[in-house]
């Protein structure tokens, strides 16, 4: 049978999933184990879900999850010890193994919606490992490319006809498969319109800004955007709240920087600079994450649904590459103002030595685009897949998550180095399963589908299981891009800060001029803040996770990434990404390294206090940018310097009472061994359920002014940024928008969510 067929019938009960599934199946599992068949054990499994579902986010506070626990029920565990696990977790891991899940997530089209069979195949491999899996459905509203048109009109005639499409390579299969997928943009509009165009350099908000100022005709035109600088979706968005028509956004090779042909590097396939070709895709949706037609609740069969056009664009749009480009760009020579003349964000532009002069336009009312973009809009069923390793702790749970959808039939960067790399964790963790090893922790996997399209299957998933998540989930861990080049990032929450330094800091660099130096040897230790544009945003931003995002990005010496284009294939990877996938290996070992430390260590390897001096920094970077817009009125910082400076002497107080806490566990003691230690036993529990549920205490139930699904005062994405990670977003966005009453009402919201983590730590 061909592996791509869809085997339905195997999957169909998945749409019927229970409300929490995953402690349930934990509890029956504990008490059949611990208590078996007494009155006692028959009242405990039946009390037990009920006591740990969460209240509300208001209660978090003074919530502590099974406060009068059974340690009874509390088995030592059996088989290896934690440095067998780690030995196994950082041994087990094999570059061919690895090459070949990327072969097979790459061989074909995997729109989200469109890749039923690769799930299927994904649940038969974990289950192959050792690790139960299920498949969870959700019906999604979602587009899907009918047919497009983008022509430069001069007059009655056709100057040029853009092509639309990425060059068949003969070295790249993928590129020539007879089913792989047009160029368009996800949740785009349909539209046929005719009109005069206005290069908008990256159309951030500060570029539409300036083109207002300069009295540049915008309505009724079409943008000609780069992309970079900030999200698609935002471009689209701003435009159309200008009154453009449409939008057409390309990829410059100004943004390759060194590796380019204008230096003399040859283009993919040939050399590493960017094929001309080279088209991004991407969803054009607003910054909601998820289903637009269930905002805050799962798209389940028969649930109501809103009009989704109120986050999604209303003009059409489309990607284009550089060589479609160039002829609009050119038509625009000597129209408008020169980009040279606007401020420094519009200097530069990679095609000047292509006869590019980089003028704004308007172009004349003779030279005009005609774009058409027809899309067909179905609800239609995705499937994230779940895997299971239950622990012997039911209510501390570490979830890993990647998404396996892609707008192209590779993806072999984005996200399927990720999807490889989960493989090889989940048959790492296996392994140490064959060795008799059971998790202290429980450790839950999941293969996401739609995360292009806008976060769509993790997004719905979090938004169904947020009771028993809130209840249980210590962290998230992400990993999209797991390996597009050699230069490990990361972001984080402050309170993984110091895992993730402690995990980089023992796993062998892979880069072979660098031997015998780990990954944290020769990374700079930058951790950004957390934004969007990944799976963590429901986590993070939404249920109060603490959240990171890793991966190896590309650095300003390795071959140029084509982000979302046919080109991120399984040939460009074993060609110039990785080719002798070393560094899909380290991800996977750091990856489970990290899942592995929050697992099977007694209390918990977080840092409350590298938090609590986090939130100093942004405060004063707050303080900074608030300069810029309050000039009449000074601001008043007293309150939140007083409640964060009560905090970090909170959190200072409590992370060194947990470092004397850890010395008396000690390495290797028996902790759950009640009838010896049980004062000790207790203090763990209290310890790890304050810090478990820290990162809970800054969610603010309105949400953020106009994005009440942001629930985080802390961190979100920026408003005119998309992806890029904002701080105190609703005490800077009252500044931006010259709001003092309502900064004095953020502040106050922010002061109280400081002093309930002060109370909660104390």
């Amino acid at each position: 049978m061909d592996e791509r067929t869809p085997l339905i019938s195997t999957v169909s009960v998945s749409r019927q999933q229970p409300r929490h599934p995953y402690p349930h199946k934990t509890f029956r599992r504990f008490c059949s184990i611990a208590l078996g068949s007494s009155l006692i054990a028959v009242v405990i499994c039946f009390l037990l879900p009920v006591a740990i579902l969460p209240r509300g986010h208001d209660s978090l506070s003074t919530y502590l999850p099974w406060s009068k626990p059974f340690p009874k029920s509390w088995p030592q565990s059996t088989g290896i010890t934690f440095a067998e696990l780690q030995e196994l977790l950082l041994n087990t891991p094999d570059e061919d193994k690895v090459r070949s899940w990327s072969e097979y997530y790459t061989a074909g089209p995997h729109l989200a919606g469109k890749n039923l069979s690769q799930a299927i195949w994904t649940r038969e491999r974990w289950e192959e490992f050792g690790v139960k899996s299920e498949i969870v459905a959700y019906d999604v509203y979602i587009n899907y490319p009918v047919s497009h048109r983008l022509a430069l009109l001069h007059g009655d005639k056709v100057k040029y006809e853009c092509s639309l499409e990425e060059d068949i390579l003969s070295e790249d299969p993928t590129t020539s498969l007879k089913d792989r997928i047009p160029t368009f943009h996800g949740y785009s509009a349909s539209g046929n319109v005719t009109a005069p165009y206005v290069y908008v350099n990256h159309g951030t908000f500060q570029d539409f800004k300036d083109l207002v100022a300069a009295n540049i005709s915008l309505s009724g035109k079409i943008a000609l955007a780069k992309y970079g600088g900030v999200f698609r979706g935002l471009k689209v968005k701003r435009a159309q709240e200008l009154g453009m028509v449409g939008a057409v956004i390309y990829s410059d090779p100004e943004e390759d920087g060194e590796i380019t042909e204008e230096n003399g590097y040859k283009p993919y396939p040939d050399g590493p600079a960017r094929n001309p070709s080279s088209v991004q895709r991407g969803s054009v949706a607003g910054t909601l994450p998820g289903d637009p037609t269930t905002p805050g609740y799962p798209s389940k069969p028969g649930v109501p649904r809103v009009d989704p056009h109120n986050s999604i664009p209303k003009i059409p749009s489309l990607p284009i590459s550089y060589a479609d480009a160039l002829p609009l760009l050119k038509a625009l020579n000597g129209h408008g103002p020169n980009a040279s003349s606007f401020n420094k964000y519009w200097q530069g532009g990679g095609l000047g030595y292509k006869g590019v002069k980089y003028n704004i336009g308007p172009s004349p009312d003779s030279v005009v685009l005609n774009l058409v973009n027809e899309q067909e809009y179905v609800t239609t069923p995705l499937w994230n897949v779940i895997g299971v390793i239950n622990g012997t702790i039911p209510d501390e749970v570490i979830v890993l998550g990647n998404h396996r959808d892609a707008w192209i039939a590779g993806g072999a960067g984005d996200p399927n180095s990720g999807s490889a790399a989960l493989n090889e964790v989940i048959r790492s963790f296996g392994e140490a399963l064959k060795s008799g090893w059971k998790p202290f922790r429980t450790i839950v996997f999941a293969s996401w589908d739609g995360e292009e399209y806008g976060l769509v299957g993790s997004t719905e998933w979090v938004e169904e299981f947020l009771p028993w998540l809130s209840a249980s989930t210590v962290a998230y861990l992400n990993v999209d891009v797991g390996t597009r080049g050699q230069h490990f990032t990361a972001a984080a929450s402050p309170l993984l800060n110091a895992l993730i330094y402690n995990v980089t800091g023992s796993i062998q660099s892979p880069n072979q001029t660098t031997k015998g130096q780990t990954v944290g040897d020769i990374w700079d230790g930058a951790i950004r803040t957390m934004g969007s544009g990944s799976d963590f945003t429901a986590f993070q931003d939404f249920a109060g996770i603490p959240s990171l995002d890793l991966g190896f990005s590309a650095g300003p010496k390795d071959a140029v990434y084509h982000y979302h284009s046919n080109y991120d294939s399984f040939h460009w990877m074993d060609s110039y990404g990785d080719k002798d996938w070393h560094y899909h290996v380290t991800i996977t070992k750091i990856w489970a390294l990290l899942a592995a430390t929050l697992s099977e260590t007694p209390v918990l390897p977080l840092s409350a206090k590298d938090y609590a001096n986090g939130l100093e920094k942004y405060l004063n970077d707050v303080k900074k940018r608030s300069e810029q817009y309050t000039t009449s009125v000074s601001f008043d910082f007293h309150d939140l310097d007083k409640a964060t400076t009560k905090l970090q002497e909170a959190a200072a107080r409590f992370d060194a009472y947990t470092a004397e806490l850890k010395e008396r566990v000690g390495e290797g003691v028996p902790w759950w061994k009640w009838w010896k230690k049980v004062k000790l036993y207790y203090e763990v529990r209290k310890v790890n359920t304050k810090y478990k549920t820290l990162e809970r205490q800054f969610l603010y139930p309105g949400g953020l002014d106009n994005r009440s699904w942001f629930k985080h005062v802390v961190f979100a994405p920026g408003r005119w940024t998309g992806y890029a990670g904002a701080t105190f977003p609703g005490l800077v966005e009252s500044f931006e928008d010259g709001n003092t009453t309502n900064a004095l009402r953020w502040s106050g919201i922010i002061t109280e969510r400081l002093n309930t983590a002060t109370t909660l730590l104390d």
